[in-house]
């Protein structure tokens, strides 16, 4: 008899494969003849090279897909769960299990319809839609599981011919199991689905011989709609429950992508495979429901629990039976082992893994046989362990995590409203919503322990490839999916009215003429960013320089990037300065993420100042701040180590708010907290005033400022009873002094600051939004 102990391992390996495809073989085609001038005989035509074979909607979608799924859980675990759960009970666990991966293979097909699937089966669809990083996070751990997979089926297959032949050590069937599954995948996929005819032949006569045998349909064996849930042998019929025995039979359902695989070698993927992937998909639920029928005839309760081959002993002729159930486990391993070299070969492809490239060859006929000898050893590896057990619902895992994925892309995908996503196959949106959920939920049924680790091991992997910045796919939709959301979020802001004051950050309208001016700006800018701040970069050209400045701004702009500051830039074909400026800042004042703050550079030339104040005036029409930058000639920016700001003093009476507002400080306080922070600086708060009477007011006002703007401890605060550009001499040198710019915009007084402080000096306007006190 075949006990429990004997069946254990062969339950295991209810893994299904979603491995990989071959990459497309390059046109080697030699050349077709000799110069006329050399000889004029015809020249020896070369042999051309073997075609790469293509496969069909059967050979290379339906077969794998079908036997995948009717693998080792239909002989010898569903009869258990009719059992536990009753006729209709078990029709419901079957129904939950097979309703999850239907939505799974519907948005698999949906997706097939819509793109052109490359190398790497799922792997492929994920990278090419959510990034190489998630695809290899998810890809590279397939690959892994695939391949343990196949050690795991090997196993089964074990377990079953040494029920028959117990005198065979089982290293050696083992070892030759895997021999013969090796030697058939690496001469090529065509002759391993050859071999799947014929085990399919097997598994539709072991059917015919359970479903054929009148003794059971005739049996008095009443049905049983609902069952106890008396358990199994293992726990002593210690008792079970609906979502133990929905934990057990749900690998039973998956094996749906094993003709995605096969995608870079079908005929018409769009086609083979949603037609291949759902015909499978229904003839298995069909072949589920009958046997699910026969099970509750052909035993009792107590039988059908404690009877692990009950399907066996009661079929017409039980060794074809055991031959089917053989030839499920066979063709499983091998089905893996064709897979798994695939995913492996896409991934070296893409570079996501180290010293991957010599993987990356393949035959004359597209047979990946490097990838499928470290497959093989892997496996051989694996073989030599002699039990998986421990691992198989991390490996389970792996591939929930994989079919959770594709869901989640197909979901993605059809809410986005892209013109490029067009399936012939459209879905209503909550069939991948429940094929993401019911995969998640179905994880942490089976073993929740072993999904957090998988979701642990992915996330790492994550991590991983993003520290070796690979070159990013041109094609994914991640740009979609982060415009999507930045719309709905612009679109919610504008509906609420949302005052944006305490979520203030600077965003910098900086006009280039020519990119070295803003060299001595650089470090400015990155500091005044930091933290999530940006720069829009807006290059003034004219016919004549507008090639030239193209590259420069963009090479800045990247420069800005590295430095952490999101940056974009744009270059305008202008016939001066002052209108290509204005142009930019009217054209962006509708853009949602418009600049709030134009920064500008007090120019040399003096008969340049009405220029600026043009500027400055469209700013100001316009709502946006404004920063004048004048840098001391020969210091520039010095050591960045003091910054000076000057307080304006307030009018009697006026509140702190008021009089920030009053004396444009509410820019020039945030931005010297952004620069002292970043520059790690001394931050001096100054407070200038006409006489003694009011010194002690202001000395109030600023402490009074210092605490409501949250002003570093180590500020330190000077009042001095002198004019302004006196009171320079009396205050520390700085590196860079700020001061709100005058109501008047007197240019020539900023020149004159910059020669009293000796230093470079910055003015800001206000512009409204900016609150120093939010």
């Amino acid at each position: 008899m075949w006990g429990p102990g004997r069946v254990q391992s062969i339950l295991t390996p209810c893994i299904r494969p979603a491995g990989g495809n071959l990459s497309s073989a390059r046109d080697s085609t030699p050349p077709g003849g000799v110069s006329e001038a050399v000889s004029e005989a015809e020249p020896t035509p070369l042999p051309k090279p073997p075609a790469l074979i293509r496969y069909g909607t059967l050979g290379g979608v339906f077969t794998p897909t079908l036997l995948t799924i009717l693998g080792v859980i239909m002989y010898l675990r569903l009869p258990w769960v009719v059992g536990n759960a009753g006729l209709l009970g078990g029709l419901m666990v079957m129904g939950l299990a097979i309703g999850i991966t239907t939505a799974t293979g519907l948005s698999l097909s949906s997706i097939a319809t819509n793109t052109r699937l490359g190398a790497g089966g799922p792997y492929a669809i994920i990278s090419k839609s959510l990034g190489l990083e998630i695809g290899g996070s998810v890809g590279v751990p397939l690959y892994l599981s695939q391949a343990l997979a196949v050690a795991m089926y090997i196993f089964g297959f074990r377990e079953g011919w040494t029920w028959v032949f117990p005198e065979h050590p089982p290293i050696l069937v083992d070892l030759g199991v895997f021999a013969a599954v090796f030697a058939i995948a690496y001469v090529s996929a065509g002759l391993a689905f050859k071999i799947q005819y014929l085990v399919m032949l097997v598994i539709i006569a072991s059917l015919v011989a359970v479903l054929g045998n009148p003794e059971v349909w005739t049996s008095a064996n009443e049905i049983q709609l609902w069952g106890t849930y008396r358990g199994s042998p293992e726990n002593d019929f210690s008792g079970a429950d609906f979502w133990l025995v929905f934990a057990v039979f749900f690998p039973a359902a998956t094996g749906i992508m094993a003709g995605a695989n096969m995608s870079g070698e079908l005929v018409n993927p769009r086609k083979n495979i949603p037609v291949g992937t759902l015909a499978a998909i229904g003839i298995s639920t069909v072949v589920y429901a009958a046997l699910a029928v026969w099970a509750a005839k052909a035993g009792t309760e107590e039988e059908l629990t404690g009877n692990y081959t009950i399907m066996i002993e009661r079929s017409l002729f039980g060794p074809l039976v055991l031959a089917g159930l053989l030839g499920a486990t066979f063709s499983s391993a091998l089905a893996s082992l064709v897979g798994a070299p695939r995913i492996l070969l896409a991934l070296s492809q893409d570079g996501l893994v180290p010293k991957g490239q010599a993987f990356t060859k393949v035959s004359a006929r597209g047979e990946p046989r490097r990838a499928m000898l470290l497959t093989g050893i892997i496996v051989l590896a694996a073989l030599m362990m002699r039990d998986l057990n421990a691992i198989a619902p991390l490996i389970s895992g792996f591939f929930l995590i994989t079919y959770a994925v594709v869901n989640l892309v197909m979901l993605i995908e059809s809410s986005l409203g892209l013109v490029s996503f067009r399936p012939t196959l459209r879905l209503p949106r909550i069939v991948p919503l429940l094929g993401t959920a019911g995969c998640l939920f179905a994880m942490f049924i089976v073993n929740p322990t072993f999904s957090l680790l998988a979701w642990g091991a992915v996330l790492g992997l994550y991590f991983w490839i993003m520290q070796r910045r690979l070159d990013r796919r041109a094609d994914d939709v991640r740009s979609g999916i982060f415009v999507a959301f930045a719309e709905w979020a612009a679109s919610k802001c504008t509906e609420l009215g949302i005052n944006t004051s305490r979520a203030w950050k600077p965003s910098f309208l900086v006009p280039v003429v020519d990119g070295a001016e803003l060299r001595g700006e650089f470090r400015l800018v990155v500091d005044m960013c930091d933290p999530s701040g940006s720069a829009k970069l807006l290059g003034i050209a004219n016919r004549e320089t507008v090639t030239d400045l193209t590259p420069r701004i963009e090479n800045l702009g990247i420069s800005l990037r590295k430095r952490g500051v999101f940056t974009t830039w744009s270059v305008l074909d202008s016939a001066s300065f002052v209108t290509g400026t204005i142009a930019g800042l009217q054209a962006l004042k509708s853009a949602f993420f418009r600049p709030n703050v134009l920064l500008l550079s007090l120019p040399e030339n003096p008969e340049r100042y009405a220029e600026l104040q043009q500027l400055i005036g469209e700013a100001k029409r316009l709502g946006i701040g404004v920063t004048l930058l004048a840098l001391h000639p020969k210091a520039g920016l010095g050591r960045m180590s003091v910054i000076n700001v000057w307080i304006r003093p307030p009018s009697p009476g006026e509140s702190v708010e008021v009089a920030l507002g009053r004396g444009n400080m509410n820019l020039a306080v945030l931005l010297a907290y952004r620069l002292a922070r970043g520059w790690k600086a001394d931050l001096n708060l100054i407070c200038a005033v006409a006489s003694e009477t009011q010194a002690e007011d202001a000395r109030r006002y600023v402490e009074e400022l210092r605490d409501l703007a949250r002003v570093p401890e180590g500020a330190k605060t000077h009042v001095v009873v002198s004019e302004l550009e006196a009171a320079v001499r009396s205050v520390p040198q700085s590196d860079i002094d700020i001061l709100g710019m005058p109501r008047n915009e007197d240019l020539a007084f900023v020149r004159r600051m910059v020669e009293a402080t000796r230093s470079s000096c910055m003015f800001t306007i206000d512009s409204g939004s900016e609150n120093a006190l939010a």
